[in-house]
């Protein structure tokens, strides 16, 4: 069983930073991770990926790309999301998943590609 937990959500201006963690219990060297985040009245939808291991391999949905930055810390188990120059319409719940199959090398745009989420962190970014 894998357990992962967000935090690192809150309150900021346009135009701020804001660094979300996502802290794993259980496996996830071997696996790809990524992030995704429901807007308000939204569908949830992909925001950034990392490859299994030393995640030498990044992707960015286009709303996102030149601005949020995906890490991971092997040693610690975490992947980061670095967000700057946020803009109002970032404002949604963040999920960290894992990838349901290990050793992959595809970015993992779908939902359905993932079989362990975390709780969620709200970030709110204010005009």
């Amino acid at each position: 069983q894998v357990r992962l937990a967000e935090s690192g959500g809150g309150l900021v201006q346009a135009g701020g930073s804001l660094r979300l963690s996502c802290a794993a219990s259980g496996r996830t060297f071997s696996y790809a991770m990524g992030w995704f985040r429901r807007p308000p009245g939204k569908e949830r939808e992909f925001v950034a990926a990392i490859s299994w291991g030393g995640g030498g391999n990044t992707y960015y949905s286009d709303s996102v790309k030149g601005r949020f930055t995906i890490s991971r810390d092997g040693a610690k188990d975490t992947v980061y999301l670095q967000m700057n120059s946020l803009k109002p319409e970032d404002t949604a719940v963040y999920y960290c998943a894992r990838r349901k199959t290990a050793w992959t090398t595809d970015p993992g745009y779908l939902e359905y590609e993932y079989d362990f989420w975390g709780q969620g962190t709200q970030v709110t970014v204010s005009s």
